[in-house]
């Protein structure tokens, strides 16, 4: 039996490849130009894995390696508007990661929130990294890295679309609470089916 490719992440964590990650990659770059087609992004979908299956001796792949093989089989379909959105999108994540951090305050009053706004100590204030989640879910809370991956993932978004920068830690594990209901609920039903 073959062990599974292995992806390292850019904080160097490693999970298992997942196709469907790759689909849905491509048919999101493709709808983001206006062509969503779930069979195309499929059978794109396919030239990627397989290409990484053939040239992958180490049985490991980076994200940046899943990404420029992407890019590249997107641009050589004719699908280059997709490759750039996909590139522009990228950049785009990165730098909302950059600008946003992360409040060391617990706000349960309109007092704790100008506190948010005020604090300018470097040492209440940190980088925003979607790993310490992942880290905390896994070491506290024993869940799976791939469904704390998921969890965080759900709240990156969410902090991402509220286009805040200065985030209060309470929110966060308010967030983390809420999506880490919601999945762990959702990996129950699928159990019981």
């Amino acid at each position: 039996m073959k062990t599974p490719l292995k992806v390292i992440k850019a904080d160097g964590a490693a999970e298992d490849y997942l196709h469907t990650k790759v689909i849905g990659t491509i048919n999101n770059a493709l709808d983001a130009v206006n062509q969503a087609d779930i069979r195309i992004a499929e059978q794109l979908a396919d030239v990627v894995t397989y290409y990484i299956y053939q040239r992958q001796k180490h049985r490991s792949v980076t994200t940046n390696e899943i990404f420029s093989i992407i890019k590249a089989v997107l641009t050589s379909t004719d699908h280059e508007d997709a490759a750039v959105e996909l590139s522009e999108s990228h950049f785009e994540r990165k730098l909302k990661r950059c600008r946003i951090e992360v409040v060391s305050v617990d706000i349960q009053d309109l007092a704790d929130a100008e506190k948010v706004c005020k604090e300018q100590q470097s040492h209440s204030r940190s980088r925003w990294d979607k790993g310490r989640i992942v880290d905390d879910l896994v070491t506290e809370h024993g869940v799976s890295q791939q469904t704390a991956r998921t969890i965080a993932s759900m709240v990156e978004e969410k902090i991402f679309n509220m286009g805040i920068t200065l985030v209060p830690a309470s929110l966060i594990r308010q967030l983390v609470l809420s999506d880490a209901a919601v999945v762990l609920r959702a990996q129950e039903q699928l159990q019981a089916v």
